[in-house]
């Protein structure tokens, strides 16, 4: 099946004046010369390949610093560069270079006004996704999933809202909240950095961000790949952050690294246009409560809030769909005010015996381990009716590779047996005894 999305990515148009910029010119001019100080760029094409903007409003910036002595001509055509004409820095480019450096160690690519940011979000909003039934079921494909799920799946995710997952442990949270994000398929553009008040916010990371094959340029070409969009933004697939027990709130808010004197986007940000799963809730070292309360704003107004050093508070963007996933009653974990505030709340339960059959089956075959029928029924009628008969989607994975491990440390083929199923079995579950001391 075709996995492509129904509609593409509007693009980021690149700019083609200074004025388009619409940054302050006192930061543009200082990305230049530091870019140039630290890169030791020579040729504008150079530049403008560092800065991330087209030849000519790279040009326009390079004859502003003339204009100001901060740059000169060398007079002579780079060898390296089909003769282009090369620049170095003045000595008062220098020192206006290291002064720079002083206020922000920041150079190379020219950051997108958060205004600017803010219309692309709209174009590629995760809210406008068409998805369908086919395409969902394609990425859940790998799962044995209750027939009713996809039905409250498949609306939840295409209307970007907030979803609550919850049930007992070890039924597939966290996998279908990774087939989620491999459904949304498409692509979106994620800038390098953004800027707000002349401060400096790094939202592309490679470790959240995974870029798509990039362009590269044919000097030949009346025109450009690279003049196609504005090469500020990395084109990625959707982002998807994940978080378990580990979040805290203070890993929602913007980092300042006081060396480079820039900020770091926080987790949330990040995962504009995509999707932020936070897994394990009700494990995390705040209450959930409270961390529900600092979503409360971006759920309902679709911006978030947040501040820099100064104290300053600012607005941007949040167009992601949040994914909590817990396995914790909701009852439990949240007053009624948080729960109206999460938008779809979707149980998931353990599998039925008929799919914990199917499962264990894709699962043995998968591991290339032989099924038995004297082991299965062993299983079914001597083990699970003391659990009650309670399925759950890890317990086939869990007993298989028990049994593999036994074969493989007893030098046997690989297979299953009521006595394996036993030696198996009591790892998965202890029973309650007093530990004498």
């Amino acid at each position: 099946m075709n996995m492509q999305p129904q509609g593409s990515v509007q693009a980021p148009p690149a700019p083609s004046t200074l004025e388009g910029m619409r940054l302050p010119m006192v930061m543009m001019r200082d990305i230049v010369i530091k870019t140039m100080f630290r890169r030791n760029t020579e040729t504008v094409t150079d530049l403008a390949r560092a800065i991330c903007l087209p030849v000519a409003v790279t040009q326009e910036l390079v004859d502003l610093c003339r204009d100001q002595l901060l740059v000169e001509a060398t007079g002579s055509m780079s060898a390296s560069s089909s003769g282009e004409m090369g620049y170095q820095l003045t000595d008062n480019g220098r020192a206006r270079a290291l002064d720079a450096l002083a206020q922000s160690e920041y150079f190379g690519p020219m950051p997108v006004p958060m205004e600017v940011y803010a219309e692309q979000v709209k174009r590629q909003s995760v809210r406008d996704i068409q998805l369908t039934r086919d395409r969902l079921e394609h990425a859940m494909g790998h799962l044995i999933l209750p027939p009713d799920l996809i039905a409250n799946l498949g609306p939840a995710i295409s209307s970007g809202r907030s979803i609550l997952m919850y049930g007992p442990p070890g039924n597939g949270k966290s996998s279908i909240s990774n087939g989620i994000r491999d459904a949304l398929g498409d692509r979106i553009f994620v800038p390098r950095a953004v800027e707000y008040s002349g401060q400096v916010i790094t939202v592309y990371d490679p470790i959240v961000h995974a870029a798509a094959e990039e362009q590269h340029d044919d000097p030949t070409q009346l025109r450009r790949a690279a003049d196609r969009y504005d090469t500020r933004y990395v084109r990625c697939e959707r982002p998807t952050v994940i978080t378990g027990g580990e979040l805290s709130l203070d890993m929602l808010d913007l980092t300042y690294n006081p060396v480079a004197r820039t900020y770091q986007a926080p987790l949330q940000l990040k995962a504009t246009g995509g999707v932020f799963i936070v897994d394990d809730l009700g494990r995390q070292a705040e209450p959930p409560q409270a961390l529900i309360n600092r979503w409360i704003v971006p759920l309902e107004e679709n911006k978030d809030i947040l501040a820099l050093q100064s104290g300053e508070k600012f607005e941007v963007p949040f167009d992601t769909l949040v994914i909590f996933s817990t396995n914790f009653h909701p009852n439990e974990i949240f007053d009624q005010a948080a729960l109206r505030r999460i938008f779809f709340k979707i149980k998931i339960d353990g599998p039925s015996q008929e799919n914990f059959l199917k499962i264990f089956a894709l699962v043995a075959k998968k591991k290339k381990m032989p099924l038995s029928e004297a082991a299965l029924r062993h299983l079914l009628k001597n083990k699970y009716p003391t659990i009650g008969n309670v399925f759950a989607n890890y317990q086939p994975v869990f007993l298989i590779d028990q049994m593999i491990a036994i074969c493989e440390f007893e030098g046997i083929p690989y297979q299953m047996s009521p006595q394996l199923i036993d030696r198996a079995w009591s790892n998965m579950f202890l029973r309650d005894e007093a530990i004498t001391r």
